[in-house]
């Protein structure tokens, strides 16, 4: 997996991170992991504003979450198959990382951080469209810094959008329909903590009024 081509990127990336001011490099550590705790936030905003809409936008709004944890899965699952060397042990002629290498064992492809961010981004996009201006740059960024503060090849974390966003939204696709129906059938619960987290759907429309005219005598 870690041709040439990609171990010259992941130097070059590298090598130019230890050029840019210690501020970047420190963002870069922590949007690592801050990452996930703002797609994290933001499917709490997508499930908030959506428990008032109709059971379609509520039920992507809680699929997303699940699906991002699909993508996961599968991106661990991938990660003991292909037993890939992180790439801070292995170039060695590249410069050191920024955040400790770790250990042998936790295998580099593909990148676990990457797949979330690929998935929480697609799937956000897919229940709140507009988020998407923000998820998808977010995704982006995320794998670039794992290159950056040097523990993923490129290849790493473009395998891990990739596999990530395509679980999302498969997944989404799956769990649609039943979600809708078991939210449906929630919204007709009185159970304060079920109206709560399904919330009250959109106000019935009343039937129209039939009126009778009784016969003149």
């Amino acid at each position: 997996m870690d041709s040439s081509l990609t171990r010259d990127l992941y130097r070059d990336i590298v090598d130019f991170a230890h050029t840019t001011p210690s501020w970047t490099q420190h963002l870069a550590e922590l949007w690592t992991e801050a990452g996930l705790l703002l797609f994290g936030l933001l499917f709490l905003v997508a499930w908030w504003r959506a428990r008032t809409g109709d059971t379609r936008a509520l039920g992507l709004a809680v699929i997303a979450p699940l699906a991002t944890a699909v993508g996961y899965v599968v991106s661990e699952s991938l990660k003991s198959v292909v037993d890939e060397e992180r790439p801070c042990r292995t170039v060695v002629d590249a410069a050191a990382s920024l955040v400790p290498c770790p250990p042998t064992g936790d295998w580099s492809f593909p990148s676990n951080h990457s797949a979330i961010a690929g998935a929480a981004a697609v799937a956000l996009a897919i229940a709140w469209p507009r988020a998407a201006l923000l998820t998808v740059p977010m995704a982006l960024l995320m794998a670039f810094s794992r290159v950056f503060v040097g523990v993923h090849y490129p290849h790493d974390v473009l395998t891990g959008l990739i596999v990530g966003a395509v679980v999302a939204a498969v997944v989404v696709a799956l769990l649609l329909r039943p979600a809708r129906a078991l939210l449906g059938t929630m919204r007709t619960s009185r159970a304060p903590l079920v109206v709560w987290f399904a919330g009250p759907g959109e106000p019935a429309v009343p039937a129209p009024r039939r009126e009778t005219f009784a016969p003149r005598a």
